[in-house]
């Protein structure tokens, strides 16, 4: 007993003497904490050293760092993609048209003629290309339309591997297919850009915060720069395009004296491409695995492009957006291009645009073969298209002059020096094979580039400019462009029987229409005639398929709206069960009062009918 009583007498004296520390513990862990409350308040409270209109202003040069970046790699992309493609098809060619090459390596095959339906598929297919362009560009977005159209145009690489007609033919109606939604993509991508930009260097303006449509002329500078800045860097695709022909097919080409010695004249003085240009023009045939290491490089760098489109391009559009472009309805998108013809300025500038397409492929295929190679050899064409090309690319700065001028300059330049290459081209015979023409042929080749690139960045500028302020519009304006660009395509792939002078004639009558049509639109303009556009309709958000179908969130998840729609109608149940019982109750009351009106209205009535009698009587 007395060991159990001097135990309980130490536990208790142990819990007297714990009881301070514990006390200390309990306040030390108060302490904690209202230091640990203090420490999130003060990290999550307003920080002294944040700056918000700083960090503002860093996001937005962030923002136009981006768009710079995207201006670039559109360019870059599609440069790269065109170098291969153009490449390619320029080393295809001259080596198809090789009798020998045909015979040793594909006696049987029939290349003239997979030629021949190859490039019908080129130059034709893209005739059809209003009739889809829009609704491809809609339903794709801006970006993988681009994305896809370098697609096509790498398995038009990759079926060079195996030449067959069932290769070869297919993949050139594909890239016939995707040459209008491409070049309107890049047309519709640059101005977007150049929109943009302006969006984010006045990001504080009321009208950007709210979204709303842009003033006039305020991101016109944008445009010139941005338009400047893609003909700058797609020009060089012509010149890297003659890498294959000056590295490799050069050295396997025989002399001058050969190729052309059935050729007798040149110039204006023919008809066709190269009347008399020799079938044989290879001294040897090129080993089979050089030419798969030379189509394996293209295949990398059309590949390349794919990457840089994918990776490096942003969305020309919000989300919100690409829905709106989207949700107008697929037959008022098939109808828009049609509709926007009524334009008076679209109507105006159609010959230009004819113009454009035949220019460009008449530097080619009319100045560098029937003038160049009949005159100088096949051995001098990629120094032909060199200079034109470094010419187009290097001229094409001179679009900034815009920033200053008045923006019929660029155009009316453009269209004075190709008036005075053509009739000096009209009278230029030189006989073959005389190198002394050497110079004055790469002097016009450099020329025309000059012409080229003034009139190309001029009309891709003046579209921008002209339609800067309906960016919903600019897929149609530039499909029409590009559309008339692929009739003037397949007009010089019809026209290559014709004698010289009639090309040219055809050229020139073409330019001087082009002219007239453009000071007319111009004068019109000057004088504020209304111009006539269509109504694009407005997007309908409740469609199937689509995220933002009401007025709220337009990042709500469907799973998350239906569990909002679920709850709703379990709170909604037993508000309607009384709403229920109220309605009957009401619709009861109401018949009970229609039958005491009703018996009321008929005792009166019986009333009227005695008192009516008794007079009577």
């Amino acid at each position: 007993m007395a060991a159990m009583n001097l135990e309980e007498e130490l536990n208790e004296t142990d819990r007297i003497l714990a009881t301070p520390n514990g006390a200390a513990n309990e306040m030390l862990d108060v302490g904690q904490e209202d230091n640990m409350q203090g420490q999130m308040e003060e990290f999550l409270g307003p920080q002294a050293e944040y700056n918000e209109e700083e960090e503002e202003r860093k996001y937005y040069r962030r923002k136009r760092f981006g768009v710079i970046k995207n201006v670039l790699a559109a360019s870059v992309g599609a440069m790269i993609m065109y170098s291969v493609y153009m490449g390619l098809l320029q080393m295809q060619l001259i080596l198809h048209y090789d009798m020998t090459y045909r015979e040793v390596k594909y006696s049987n095959l029939g290349l003239e003629d997979i030629d021949r339906k190859m490039l019908r598929g080129i130059n034709v297919t893209p005739i059809l290309g209003l009739l889809y362009t829009p609704i491809l560009i809609r339903f794709l977005g801006t970006k993988w339309m681009m994305f896809l159209a370098s697609g096509i145009y790498a398995f038009f690489v990759s079926t060079n591997y195996w030449e067959r007609y069932y290769t070869l033919v297919p993949s050139a109606v594909a890239i016939g297919v995707a040459i209008v939604p491409l070049w309107a993509s890049l047309g519709n991508y640059i101005t977007r850009m150049a929109q943009q930009y302006y969006e984010y260097v006045n990001y504080k303006e009321e009208h950007v915060q709210e979204q709303k449509k842009i003033p006039k002329g305020v991101c016109h500078k944008y445009i010139i720069i941005f338009q400047s800045i893609f003909s700058v860097i797609f020009h060089l695709s012509f010149v890297f395009a003659e890498f294959p022909m000056s590295l490799l097919l050069n050295g396997f080409i025989l002399d001058d004296s050969h190729v052309l010695f059935n050729v007798k004249s040149c110039g204006a003085k023919i008809s066709g491409v190269i009347p008399g240009l020799n079938t044989t023009v290879l001294r040897s045939l090129p080993q089979s695995m050089k030419l798969i290491i030379v189509e394996s490089v293209l295949m990398g760098f059309a590949f390349l492009s794919m990457i840089i489109f994918l990776l490096l391009c942003g969305a020309a559009y919000r989300p919100t957006e690409e829905i709106d472009l989207r949700s107008i309805g697929w037959g008022n998108i098939f109808q828009l291009p049609f509709k926007h013809l009524r334009d008076y300025r679209l109507r105006l500038l159609c010959p230009f645009f004819v113009y454009s397409g035949l220019e460009v492929l008449f530097a080619i295929t009319g100045l560098s073969l029937s003038y160049g190679v009949c005159t100088l050899g096949l051995q001098k064409l990629w120094l032909l298209i060199v200079v034109y090309g470094l010419s187009c690319s290097i001229f094409s700065f001179l679009s900034l002059c815009l920033l200053r001028l008045p923006r019929w300059v660029c155009l009316a330049a453009g269209a004075s020096v190709h008036l005075v290459l053509l009739v000096v081209l009209m009278v230029f015979s030189p006989t073959p094979p005389h190198h002394e023409y050497e110079a004055p042929l790469l002097i016009i080749s450099m020329l025309w580039g000059l012409g080229t690139a003034l009139n190309k960045t001029g009309v891709s500028t003046l579209l921008g400019i002209l339609y800067a302020e309906e960016k919903e519009r600019l897929d149609f304006v530039y499909t029409i462009y590009h559309w008339l660009q692929a009739i003037a395509i397949f007009v010089v792939y019809l026209w290559s029987e014709l004698p010289m002078r009639a090309k040219l004639a055809i050229l020139l009558a073409t330019l001087l229409l082009a002219c007239y049509c453009y000071w007319l639109m111009e004068r019109r303009l000057a004088k504020k005639v209304r111009h006539r556009l269509p109504r694009i309709p407005r997007p309908r958000h409740k469609v199937k398929g689509y995220r933002y179908l009401e007025e709220g969130n337009s990042d709500e998840s469907d799973s998350e709206r239906s569990e909002e729609d679920d709850e709703n109608e379990e709170d909604r149940e037993p508000e309607e069960q009384l709403a229920n019982e109220f309605r009957a109750e009401d619709m009861e009351a109401e018949r009970q009062d229609s039958g005491a009106q009703e018996a009321d209205s008929l005792r009166h009535r019986v009333d009227a009918t005695h008192a009516v009698e008794g007079q009577r009587g």
